[in-house]
């Protein structure tokens, strides 16, 4: 008698006396398959029965059976997992509220320092000496640039000579004229000989001065354009000298913003180093707008400051009228790239809300949507809570 194998899942195995296909449904060694259309009188044979029947022949074949039996027995069912409650986590949570305020329109500009120069030489001549560096102070009267000076030096001792001569010839006619040898006309001619004279040594002095440049106030030297060598003359810049102690904030203000400001109001000014306000005051404002761009330049003097540098650039708040825009603490916001939310508090459960935020201040922000005022938002230890966090008001 004829044994047919099965040794993969779901093959086809033929029947020994009809040779009909016959589906055995697990891979295992089994007796003869009989489809039940050659003996209908016999039960067909399962594939559970088939290798109940069967004889081993190897360990492995024991193997097999005894996996199959685990596999077809009843498992025990494993109890279901509790889900752990979240505690309760206290917060302190502020009220959205939506008070009056000023609006604002900001206006960009740039610190600049209120005395600025740009150092020239006032005589012609090679730079011999230039001591000073971009970035270094210097006090009123110290020495900036040093210019040659010998062909003005040897013009004042040429007129230190004719003025020596002068004196001497304007002495001696005095003298002839008290004698009655020369006329009070000669005399006259020497005295004013004398004081050509005497000009020309004074102007020569200063000129020698004038070689020697100086600072004009305290300040900063910010950028040198000359250097030894260099030929010095009147137009040409040397050197630029800046105060950096007393500041001002310069933005161009459009026509429509420009009649709500006068002179001594106090505005608030932010500069982009700093996170907190200024308190400006205006000090000029231009009579007179720019054609190209028709706005007016306004002039802020800023209080004295270690953190202000000029060249900064800033915003000013520029008052436009009264509006009402929902406020919450800046600390409440949470920010996770371009995002924005808040934790709102429902029915002792925080609630996570998208929002999107206005103008920022000092302590508040404003909310331009996603919050209604009244409702209530967590204003601390946000990083701690999730959506549906339950949460214990603290008074």
């Amino acid at each position: 008698m004829t044994h047919t194998n099965a040794d993969e899942i779901g093959v086809m195995v033929p029947c020994p006396s009809c040779s009909r296909a016959n589906r055995i449904a697990y891979g295992l060694r089994c007796d003869r398959v009989r489809c039940g259309q050659c003996k209908p009188d016999l039960t067909p044979v399962t594939p559970l029965a088939i290798v109940a029947r069967s004889q081993p022949r190897s360990p492995m074949h024991v193997a097999l059976i005894t996996v199959l039996g685990i596999a077809l027995g009843c498992s025990p069912s494993n109890p279901p997992e509790t889900v752990p409650v979240p505690k309760s986590i206290p917060v302190r949570v502020a009220l959205v509220t939506s008070e009056g305020r000023t609006a604002t329109e900001d206006v960009v500009g740039t610190v600049r320092a209120r005395l600025h120069s740009s150092i020239e030489a006032k005589v012609a001549g090679r730079i011999q000496l230039l001591p000073v560096v971009p970035g270094q102070l210097v006090k009123k009267g110290d020495t900036v640039a040093v210019l040659d000076g010998r062909e003005i030096r040897a013009r004042l001792d040429s007129a230190q000579a004719v003025l020596e001569q002068a004196t001497r010839d304007f002495t001696r006619t005095s003298k002839l004229t008290k004698e009655g040898a020369a006329t009070a006309v000669e005399e006259d001619a020497m005295q004013a000989r004398q004081r050509i004279a005497a000009a020309n040594v004074m102007e020569s002095e200063t000129l020698l001065e004038h070689t020697r440049v100086l600072a004009p106030f305290d300040g900063v030297i910010t950028r040198k354009l000359a250097d030894v060598g260099d030929l010095a003359a009147p137009g040409r810049a040397l050197v630029e000298i800046e105060d950096p102690v007393h500041l001002r904030f310069e933005a161009d203000l459009p026509e429509a913003l420009v009649d709500g400001i006068q002179l001594g109001a106090k505005l608030w000014i932010r500069l982009s180093s700093s996170a907190d306000r200024i308190s400006g005051v205006v000090s000029e404002i231009a009579p007179v707008a720019e054609s190209a761009s028709r706005t007016y330049q306004v002039k802020f003097d800023l209080p004295p400051s270690p953190l202000i540098r000029a060249g900064q650039f800033g915003r000013v708040a520029i008052p436009t009228g009264e509006t009402k825009v929902p406020q919450i603490p800046t600390s409440a916001v949470v920010q996770r790239g371009q995002l924005e939310y808040v934790f709102v508090v429902i029915s002792g459960k925080s609630q996570l809300r998208l929002i999107r935020s206005g103008k920022r201040f000092e302590n508040f922000v404003e909310v331009v949507s996603g919050l209604n005022p009244g409702e209530k938002v967590v204003a601390e230890k946000t990083d701690k809570l999730r959506d549906g966090q339950p949460v214990e008001v603290l008074p």
